[in-house]
């Protein structure tokens, strides 16, 4: 008795690799709801592999270090918020569990709003430590962004419940005797510095969400405080808020 086309589509839905569906009986059958089927699940598996490869060749800076060091606490730092116009810089630094298996992670700007809400969730319950470090924009107007930034990092990595062993940095050097590396477009080059790329946008895209609601002429929880046409705008009408960057530019020429 031939197999419905429903039943087929089941069956295929299950295989688990590209072999497999290659070898399947389904591949003699010539209806077209089934040969669409396959092709289908063909190409999930193709999209599965290419994020299964992507995530190995992610884990090549931690890899080098564990061959070093079998138990060492490797940790990505990244931060978000460098050219908004209000707002905190927000850094946030990672020890991911050990098996951990983030399909998807990659810089945060990559990743879709609602797969960053559920990588966001995945690892804040699994990774081993994470800290956030948050530095506001009165801080930022007093020390200049770049050194917020390194301020926001080494507060992220104070805040660990253990110390790092080697520190995996997104483009940026810090003063601390910890061993690091930094890296170039770091976020999409290390699971670690990935993850903490995902955690530090999605902690300061809700921290800007909760400012609109004290502020909502502003926009903030969409603009997350950009300098977006309708945010200077607002500034022309509503004026500048503690939460404004005053050393920035245009806010800094509208205050002379």
């Amino acid at each position: 008795m031939t197999k419905t086309i429903k039943k087929i589509k089941e069956e295929i839905a299950l295989i688990q690799t590209l072999n497999e569906l290659e070898e399947h009986v389904a591949n003699q059958d010539h209806r077209k709801g089934v040969i669409k089927a396959i092709e289908s699940r063909r190409k999930q598996l193709l999209k599965e592999q290419a994020l299964e490869d992507k995530y190995l060749s992610m884990n090549q800076y931690e890899n080098d270090i564990f061959k070093r060091q079998s138990d060492a606490f490797i940790c990505g730092i990244d931060e978000v918020g460098r050219g908004p116009l209000a707002g905190p810089v927000v850094a946030c630094a990672v020890i991911l569990n050990k098996g951990h298996h983030y399909l998807g992670l990659d810089d945060s700007k990559k990743v879709s709003a609602k797969k960053r809400a559920i990588l966001n969730e995945d690892l804040k319950k699994n990774v081993y430590s994470y800290a956030y470090g948050v530095v506001p924009s009165e801080e930022i107007d007093q020390y200049n962004i770049y050194h917020a930034t390194q301020i926001a990092m080494q507060r992220a990595i104070d805040d660990l419940k253990v110390r790092p062993s080697h520190l995996l940095i997104d483009a940026m050097k810090l003063d601390n005797d910890i061993p690091q590396t930094s890296i170039i477009k770091g976020d999409a080059k290390s699971v670690s510095i990935a993850a903490a790329s995902i955690m530090a946008k999605e902690y300061r895209d809700n921290y800007m969400r909760d400012l609109a609601n004290h502020f909502p002429e502003y926009g903030f929880e969409s603009n997350v405080g950009y300098g977006t046409k309708q945010h200077l705008e607002a500034i022309n009408t509503f004026g500048v808020i503690k939460e404004h960057r005053k050393t920035f530019e245009p806010i800094k020429s509208m205050l002379k």
